[in-house]
């Protein structure tokens, strides 16, 4: 197991060497790693398993989302990246307990946005145009 934990040790460190990871992710990642490996040296094929890269409900940060399918972290969530899963945003919302309509879009963006649209006051300048 030793051995198996060595590679996997290198492979976390190469990722984490590219992007920010915490340090519940870099050990969840060597173990899920040194276990597919020794799967693999045995013989036996790594069963896939449907566990979140992430917990789903702390996915959703101020200044990112982590994908809870490849635990990777954005600021929006696309409906590009979640195709490169064979997933929908309503496929996504529903296998990882997500309301129907929440955004998957990190606090911060969603608050900008938020006082943008107040700034912009769209809802008035609609009801004029029509008046007119």
């Amino acid at each position: 197991m030793e051995e198996y934990l060595k590679q996997a040790l290198e492979i976390v460190k190469a990722q984490a060497s590219v992007r920010t990871m915490t340090e519940e992710e870099i050990t969840s990642m060597v173990q899920k790693i040194a276990n597919g490996i020794q799967g693999i040296a045995e013989g036996n094929a790594p069963e896939e398993e449907e566990a979140p890269a992430c917990d789903p409900q702390k996915a959703l940060r101020e200044k990112s989302v982590i994908c809870c399918v490849c635990g990777k972290s954005f600021k929006i969530l696309t409906k590009k990246h979640l195709a490169t899963h064979d997933l929908t945003p309503a496929e996504y919302r529903e296998k990882f307990g997500y309301k129907k309509n929440a955004p998957l879009v990190c606090k911060s963006l969603q608050r900008e946005r938020r006082k943008k649209m107040k700034e912009m006051q769209l809802w008035k300048k609609r009801g004029s145009a029509k008046k007119k």
